[in-house]
Formats: C-alpha cells, structure tokens, sequence
C-alpha cells in the first residue's frame, strides 16, 4: 500500500550471485519505443484487497550522447483518498542502449511519506564504473540499474530453463552492487483483473528491506508470448500483502497472444 511502484520494480532485488552469461548479450526482442503499460496496486491487511495506488511505465527512442537510446520512465503513486496515511509520488527513470540494453544513466526521484531522495548514476560500460554524487564505484559486466533490468529480463529465453533454475545478475542501486538471480518456476494460466493469460511464473529471492520480507516470498507472471509483459505480482511485506495486476496497455511490439479472455 505504502509504495507502489517500488512493489513492480523491487521484484529483482535477491542474493548473493554473480551475473553470468546468461544475462549477458541479450538482445531485444520483446519491446518497442511507444510502449506503454499501467498497473493497479492492491493492498490486503485484513483478507480484503484495496486500490491503493497505481503504476506506469514507458518506454520512447531517443538520443544520449549521441547515442541511440530507449528512454524508460517509471512513475507511481498513492491512491489520492490514501495520501492522508501515506503519500507517494515516484519517478524512475533510465537511459539504456537499444543494441546491448546496457544503462547509461539512471535517475531516481522519489517522495514516500515524507521522505524525499534524488539519485543520478552515469554507467561508463568501457571503464565498468557507475558515477554518483558520492563518488565512483567499480561495477562488474553487464550491470542493470532497477528499472532496465525489468527490460533486460524481459527477454530472457525461458525455455532453455527448467523449473527451479536460476538466472543470475548484478544491479546498482544506492551506491552498491547487488548480485541477484530469479528462480524459474514454469508455466501457468492465471485469472487477473485484466482478464486470463497464459503465463510465465518466477520468484525472486528479495532483499530484506523497509516493506518486503526477505526470502523466496514475492510471486510474478508475466506474459507467455513474446512481450514477456508482468500481468500480476504478489507477495507478502511486514503488514498485509500486495497484488498488482496490468490493468491497461498501448504499443506493445506484439500482439497479446498470451490472453485467453478478457475478465
């Protein structure tokens, strides 16, 4: 309830791993500049789900450095009838290559509750460097800031897996490297808001932090088509639990195959 975009983006953060080549050289198959993709968050602490917040997230072409890159932002927010408890209002934002899906920049500006932070990473690829306000740090290869790993791991090619493989990588995110992997579960059909989908099921291993347990605890699906589009995420955190459901899309790269019906 209390953070609704970080419920979607917090879904790689795991454990110790080390990013092998199985997140390395990925190309993109699975989106497009235009993209657009909106989600409701859902708040349960008593058996009962309410809306507590929403979700978006796009995706444009553009130009860094001279460079071609898709510019994704991520923007969440608390429902307005819940701000009295609890206001969010986040942005993320990253800047990552069309032909590697490397990041380049990475910002972060967010307000949760009174708490306010601004983070601006610069990835140097060559040097394996990410440049804060704090200083320089050594990042290993194929690195992932939190919102282009979402991206990357989209098109990961889930049938080379079996269920309860890992797929590990590295992230940066305030001022550390993390090195993560989500744990392929296989293949299910679920019912969502949206409506019935064939899917792809996986859990990350997540960080103990502010709202989410740590542990294998957080469940996603998403899409089994070649958009890979998240359609619902679930997980317990220290009051209650979360539910996001895609509630609404434009400009997907292919068309929805994966749903079976409309709710």
């Amino acid at each position: 309830m209390k953070k609704p975009l970080l419920v979607l983006l917090s879904i790689f953060l795991c454990v110790h791993l080390q990013a092998g080549d199985d997140f390395c050289g990925l190309r993109n198959r699975a989106f497009a500049a235009g993209e657009n993709t909106s989600y409701i968050v859902y708040y349960s602490a008593l058996g009962m789900f309410v809306n507590a917040g929403n979700a978006n997230f796009t995706t444009t072409l553009e130009r860094l450095n001279n460079k071609p890159v898709y510019h994704s932002v991520g923007l969440g927010q608390s429902n307005s009838k819940y701000d009295w408890i609890f206001k969010v209002r986040d942005r993320y934002e990253t800047y990552f290559d069309t032909a590697t899906l490397q990041p380049y920049k990475f910002i972060r500006n967010i307000e949760e509750g009174g708490y306010k932070k601004y983070e601006n990473v610069t990835f140097n690829q060559m040097a394996n460097t990410a440049i804060t306000t704090n200083g320089v740090f050594k990042v290993p290869n194929c690195v992932q800031d939190v919102l282009s790993a979402i991206y990357y791991a989209r098109n990961i090619d889930f049938s080379r897996y079996k269920e309860g493989d890992r797929i590990p990588f590295s992230m940066f995110l305030d001022n550390e490297v993390s090195n993560l992997y989500i744990k392929y579960l296989g293949r299910e059909n679920i019912k969502t808001k949206f409506g019935r989908f064939r899917t792809i099921k996986f859990k990350p291993l997540l960080l103990k932090g502010t709202i989410f347990e740590g542990g294998e605890k957080m469940t996603v699906w998403v899409t089994d088509d070649f958009n890979r589009v998240p359609v619902r995420i679930e997980s317990p955190i220290v009051v209650g639990s979360v539910k996001v459901d895609l509630m609404g899309h434009r400009n997907l790269r292919y068309p929805l195959s994966s749903l079976i019906s409309l709710r």
